[in-house]
């Protein structure tokens, strides 16, 4: 299948090959990603083509906004009718989406007040807001002296903020001075989050499973820890949900394993199935409160169009029991891939569909695997240098994981 479009002199048609798409965004564009050299022109489902007609299973589902899987129908269906009527009125006005929304995401949270953003990182500025806000007007913290505790191998983001506070080289080289006000401890280690507590901590903020870290998933009880030793000292619990929630981990939200009930989630991501840029931060009536009018907004936030594409994203996640699916599949493919006898694999983990399989230092890098499976019709993408992570949308088949499963086993056997 190839792109065909009006030649910009003459009227014969000139047909662009994958390469010249590949060119006019070495041309045009800021080298700031590393694609695989695969130029896709169509999805639906778990499957997506590219310009020559190839066919792919995307076991990727960009970074797990794709929970849905491509182009779902129901979520075209309310965008396009929501797109006839009305698109965006600004906050300045109230429109007939925006409520119906937030009642949704409310009731299915179970946190009371929800804040509209549009990406991730959005949300995540928007949370450091209200836990700052929170920590000098209700719990008393002196001016300016406000703390927020991450973790190491943390991703939330690229903004100056959030770069902040990651102990990524390449996240930060260049782009000092940062902002202050983050304590990093290690991920999962209960003694080290209790001893870092001060007087003027706000906030732990944490990714129950740490996404772009490697599938990093915290010692059973950890959570369940710190929201205990958060409660102890008056400080708030804050979770990225924003590439682990809605269903991903075999679960509506991951912290939902340990049964921890948190003062606030980001997410964004597979709020919208794809079709648009949605993100909010969740939190309770204390936290929320902290706002008034003219303190933090977003034109795009909540507009209309975002609020029912989201409404039906939601639908979609519920009514199709997705985290029931990703909990059952995700079970099969994870043992499946333990059960690969391949001399280059150094672990296999994961919760739900969102799992890593880690490659041993002497395997010579992840992505020559993600090479390979390209040609074999899989389209999966490293994270951090020696991890394959494969986080297929929600609605694959356990016949295509089989599908998947013969391919990623021929590759990862070969030398």
């Amino acid at each position: 299948m190839q792109t065909i479009v009006p030649a910009s002199i003459s009227s014969t048609p000139v047909v662009l090959d994958a390469q010249h798409h590949i060119d006019l965004e070495t041309i045009y564009g800021a080298d700031n990603y590393h694609p695989l050299d695969v130029v896709i022109t169509k999805g639906q489902g778990v499957w997506v083509w590219d310009t020559e007609g190839k066919k792919y299973l995307d076991c990727l589902s960009a970074y797990s906004a794709l929970n849905q899987g491509h182009c779902h129908q129901r979520i075209l269906l309310a965008m396009v009718e929501q797109a006839s009527k009305v698109t965006l009125t600004s906050r300045a006005f109230r429109n007939d989406q925006l409520g119906k929304f937030y009642q949704k995401l409310s009731q299915i949270s179970g946190l009371p007040k929800v804040l509209p953003m549009n990406s991730g990182a959005e949300a995540v500025e928007t949370a450091i807001k209200a836990i700052r806000k929170w920590a000098y007007t209700v719990k008393g913290v002196p001016a300016n002296q406000a703390e927020i505790i991450v973790c190491s191998n943390n991703f939330a983001g690229r903004t100056i903020s959030i770069v902040s506070f990651s102990t990524e080289e390449q996240y930060q080289y260049g782009f000092a001075p940062f902002t202050p006000g983050f304590k990093v401890v290690p991920y999962g280690d209960a003694a080290a989050l209790s001893a870092a507590i001060t007087p003027n901590t706000a906030a732990f903020f944490l990714e129950p499973i740490q996404g772009e870290g490697g599938i990093m998933i915290p010692p059973d009880g950890f959570l369940k820890q710190a929201e205990s030793i958060c409660r102890q000292n008056n400080v708030l619990l804050v979770f990225d949900e924003i590439q682990t929630g809605l269903g991903r981990t075999g679960k509506m939200f991951a912290f939902e394993y340990e049964g921890v009930k948190p003062d606030g989630i980001t997410i964004g991501k597979a709020l919208s199935g794809g079709f648009y840029p949605i993100s909010a931060f969740l939190s309770t009536n204390e936290v929320m409160d902290v706002f008034n009018p003219g303190d933090h907004g977003s034109t795009f936030g909540g507009n209309p169009l975002a609020a029912a594409i989201a409404i039906a994203a939601l639908d979609v996640i519920v009514d199709e029991q997705l985290p029931e699916r990703a909990a059952e599949l995700g079970d099969y493919f994870i043992s499946q891939l333990q059960g690969i006898a391949s001399p280059h694999i150094e672990e296999v983990r994961g919760r739900g569909l969102l799992i890593g399989v880690e490659l041993k230092p002497e395997a010579g890098g992840a992505r020559r695997f993600c090479k390979a499976l390209m040609k074999e019709g899989i389209l999966a993408k490293e994270t951090r240098e020696d991890i394959i992570r494969f986080a297929p949308p929600l609605v694959i088949t356990r016949s295509e994981l089989d599908w998947a499963l013969e391919r990623i086993e021929r590759v990862l056997m070969a030398s």
